[in-house]
């Protein structure tokens, strides 16, 4: 399924690609713990929020087709299986 926000997704995946291109330099020239663990921290949140809006279009295209068309019970299970992949 196409992504319906595709280019605001795109958009958002270069810009956590920056991110991590800095924490890679931060590493490189020895910069503080801290600071780089706090920049690993936003770079998570980030890829967070991707996933999220990811799986909200998968849970209102996808799965709401095929509980339409078939029931879904693939697709709902599925989906719980993603969500619990996510929050481990």
């Amino acid at each position: 399924m196409e992504q319906p926000e595709k280019k605001a997704l795109i958009n958002r995946l270069r810009r956590i690609e920056g991110q991590t291109g800095g924490v890679r330099t931060m590493v490189e020239t020895d910069r503080y713990c801290v600071d780089i663990l706090t920049q690993i921290s936003a770079i998570k949140s980030a890829l967070d929020g991707v996933a999220i809006k990811i799986l909200s279009n998968h849970a209102s295209g996808c799965v709401r087709n095929a509980i339409q068309n078939n029931g879904g019970e693939a697709e709902i299970n599925e989906l719980l299986g993603l969500m619990r992949k996510m929050i481990r």
